[in-house]
């Protein structure tokens, strides 16, 4: 059929034709004739607030104004940064309060670089295989007590599991969206829920949240936030451009001197950090944060690590990603044995604690007692420039301060004598980053860090 020079159909323009007719006859000559030709408005100048009568003050709120004015055409609307309360606990995580449903329920959770999903248990029966607590002393959200819940259904298209255990077309299956959780030797079993989060001053509806039935071989009573790099992490849930948080120095202890970690909405850079990209994720590892790092050393001297273990090959091994949740960290053998050899080394003049060593299953470590402490700096050279150095006592740990007995206490499988391993190579545990200022910009796809005291 060949096309119209006109998009309208022509009863369409025959309609729109007699509406302006009419409309055009409604008027009577006369008020065509004393209609002016043009129709001036007073343009008033819009202030916050009155202005002020000093011309210099006045210049300032123009210049207020203006500023105010380019950041909005430039970012875009922007929502103030939430913060909430970070708390250091005994088992070497931080925890950080949320309040799920209505009415709100709130639990502790933990604060996960390293994965992806937040959820807590969710029922009275909850049952816990193998692990180091008791199931009885965990705290759970009820369902039953909130209005605002929903199941997401296994039907849903971000169900990446599917509806198990059915057959096609089959009415009688569960339409619960299930997930199995692994966390380095634990495990989590449960379904989402579809629940609404809450800041104050802040909800967001229908946030996917785990509810977990079983756990296996957990050392801890708190819920899981994660916050890796996926659709259902807490700040991707929440569309934060970033977050940052400032870690406490720590014993191991509960204490509530708490720190703060913020949700930001804000693009751009923040003063005084340090950025490194973040890089591509290798396929079997989406979630973590992967960091470029050009080379490690220790004090003055370069530590001579292969490349193969610092930056991710196609195979899903090596490369260094940085981890929250994990309290010490982790280095391949073939790397730890790199580091800890010229640890040695430079720490000659100390005098070996063996029986520490034993005690702990790590090492080496060293009896500093009535000794001048003196350790070299761990420094990440990353690329972009962008250098962090972690001081000798935030990567040696002394039991409780800076005196006595301090041992390298980061998880290695050395001992198993394998050349390469899965997954990345180097893990940099919240221990190493105490007294960092970090920040994850989503946005910008980059990692940002400055040293203070926290």
């Amino acid at each position: 059929m060949a096309s119209s020079s006109s998009p309208y159909p022509s009863s369409l323009l025959l309609s729109l034709f007699t509406l302006f007719s009419i409309l055009f006859w409604a008027f009577s000559s006369e008020e065509i004739e004393n209609t002016p030709l043009t129709i001036t408005l007073p343009l008033t100048p819009i202030f916050e607030r009155e202005p002020s009568t000093d011309p210099m003050v006045f210049l300032q709120q123009l210049a207020s104004a203006s500023k105010s004015r380019a950041h909005l055409l430039k970012y875009g609307k922007t929502s103030h940064p939430l913060k909430t309360p970070l708390y250091p606990m005994e088992y070497g995580g931080h925890t950080i309060p949320l309040s799920f449903g209505t009415p709100p329920q709130k639990l502790s959770y933990l604060v996960d670089t390293g994965s992806t999903v937040v959820w807590a248990p969710c029922t009275a029966h909850y049952k816990c295989i193998n692990c180091t607590i008791s199931a009885k002393d965990v705290p759970f959200f009820e369902p039953q007590l909130s209005t605002s819940l929903t199941n997401l259904s296994c039907k849903n298209p971000i169900c990446n599991t599917g509806c198990l255990r059915c057959k096609a077309n089959s009415t009688n299956c569960p339409k619960v969206c299930a997930y199995y959780l692994q966390y380095g030797t634990g495990a989590a079993v449960g379904y989402y829920l579809l629940k609404d989060l809450h800041f104050p001053g802040k909800s967001i509806h229908n946030f996917i949240v785990g509810c977990t039935v079983t756990g296996l071989r957990e050392s801890y009573t708190d819920a899981m936030a994660g916050f890796g790099r996926s659709m259902f992490s807490l700040p991707v849930q929440m569309k934060v451009k970033k977050f940052a948080y400032c870690l406490n120095s720590h014993y191991f202890d509960n204490t509530r001197n708490s720190r703060i970690l913020i949700f930001d909405y804000r693009d751009g850079d923040t003063k005084g950090l340090s950025y490194t990209p973040f890089l591509k994720n290798p396929p079997d590892w989406p979630d973590y944060y992967y960091l470029n790092v050009k080379n490690l050393k220790l004090g003055n001297k370069i530590l001579p690590i292969p490349r193969k273990y610092l930056a991710p090959g196609s195979n899903a091994t090596g490369g260094l990603i940085i981890d929250s949740g994990f309290s010490y960290g982790y280095m391949a053998g073939a790397v730890y044995k790199i580091v800890t050899n010229e640890l040695k080394k430079q720490m000659s003049k100390y005098r070996r604690s063996h029986a520490a060593e034993e005690e702990i299953g790590l090492g080496p470590c060293y009896n500093f007692t009535g000794r001048k402490i003196e350790i070299p700096d761990l420094i990440y050279h990353f690329s972009g420039g962008a250098t962090m150095v972690v001081p000798g006592n935030r990567y040696l740990y002394f039991d409780t301060e800076p005196t006595g007995i301090g041992c390298f206490p980061v998880d290695t499988d050395a001992a198993k004598n394998l050349e390469f391993t899965p997954g990345p190579s180097i893990i940099l545990g919240n221990y190493m980053q105490v007294n960092q200022y970090i920040e994850y910009d989503l946005k910008n796809n980059r990692f940002g860090f400055r040293q203070q005291k926290c």
